[in-house]
């Protein structure tokens, strides 16, 4: 009788023992899974962030034209394209010398870095003049505030330009052409460029 009883009792015991052990084991796994969802979701969370940062640098800084001139006239065409940009509203600062130019007119497309600026293997190099810069000494070149204005200039044809690579050839009389100006972040900025139907008189002329 007592035999019975006590095996009765260790087998209860070792019941006991089992579903301790495969509730802990369930402890664990849960655990498990917990920690793996923490990192998943961290990681979610700041290449979200990530995306959505870059996506608003992509949008927002980027240059604003102010205006565009024409002028070094030879043969009845534009010899060389000045874009004079600020930085847009609500923008950080733009390096216009780590910024790409392409160019796409009747003579082809061409990529511009900017002279002294970007390495790499363009079809021409930018100049870039300080027209208003609130640094004192001016910035290289750096559109750091609202106020600042610098000149990109593109030159056509024939060297016209110090320091600037020349490309392509001179914008006829009544042709168009596309500018694209790229910042580091992404943010591209199309200017068309159309030259008037007839160029007489003075040496510049609105683009």
């Amino acid at each position: 009788m007592h035999s019975s009883s006590n095996r009765r009792r260790g087998e209860r015991g070792q019941v006991g023992i089992g579903t301790l052990v495969v509730f802990i084991a369930m402890v664990l796994v849960a655990a498990i899974a917990a920690g793996v969802l923490i990192n998943t979701s961290g990681y979610l969370q700041n290449s979200a962030e990530a995306t959505g940062q870059g996506a608003s640098d992509s949008t927002t800084n980027r240059v604003q034209v102010v205006s565009a001139t024409g002028s070094h006239f030879e043969n009845n065409a534009v010899g060389v394209v000045n874009i004079t940009v600020k930085k847009s509203p609500g923008a950080g600062n733009v390096d216009l010398g780590q910024a790409t130019v392409q160019w796409v007119g009747p003579s082809g497309s061409y990529y511009q870095l900017a002279e002294n600026g970007a390495s790499g293997n363009p079809d021409g190099r930018f100049g870039v003049a300080v027209v208003q810069d609130d640094d004192s000494p001016a910035s290289s070149p750096v559109l750091d505030s609202t106020e600042d204005r610098f000149t990109i200039a593109l030159d056509l044809g024939n060297p016209d330009l110090p320091g600037a690579t020349e490309f392509g050839k001179n914008l006829a009389e009544g042709e168009t052409a596309t500018v694209r100006i790229t910042t580091t972040s992404g943010a591209t900025t199309v200017k068309r460029i159309v030259v008037p139907e007839t160029l007489s008189g003075g040496s510049a002329v609105a683009v």
